[in-house]
């Protein structure tokens, strides 16, 4: 049996019951994540423990991500009584607008220990470049 050691915990769990905090595909709930740049490329870390790959959804429409995942409880077996369950069960879904200066057909995803990773190329068109000047001709001298 587990001991509940915070008071609070359980009235946490209840008003997320309550208020539905549970996501459905007609209502996801979000799913935190981190973004960076890192070099030519910009990384969007998204928090999915628990969620089999497979239940794993990335759509890239125009310079609109979208990230859906759905976590299903386990069969446990017809024995099992549960005595406590505090990890969200449902669909959860975040969307994220993309500049133009991103290239969205160069995304890479990759999912490790319960977290999504999407790596996405700065476009050329927005990578500092060197401009070269050219010099137009011989400059003839005036001679006095």
């Amino acid at each position: 049996m587990l001991l509940r050691t915070d008071p609070f915990r359980e009235l946490d769990r209840l008003t997320q019951q309550f208020l539905g905090s549970t996501g459905t595909w007609s209502r996801p709930a979000p799913m935190p994540l981190d973004a960076y740049r890192a070099g030519d490329e910009y990384v969007i870390c998204f928090d999915l423990p628990g969620v089999d790959p497979e239940a794993i959804d990335i759509d890239v429409e125009r310079n609109m991500v979208t990230v859906k995942a759905e976590r299903r409880p386990r069969h446990q077996g017809e024995d099992v009584k549960w005595e406590l369950s505090e990890r969200p069960l449902g669909v959860f879904s975040r969307q994220v607008m993309l500049s133009d200066t991103l290239d969205p057909a160069g995304i890479t995803a990759d999912y490790d220990a319960g977290v999504l990773t999407l790596k996405i190329p700065v476009a050329e068109k927005a990578k500092p470049r060197k401009v070269a000047i050219s010099h137009s001709g011989d400059r003839k001298q005036i001679q006095a």
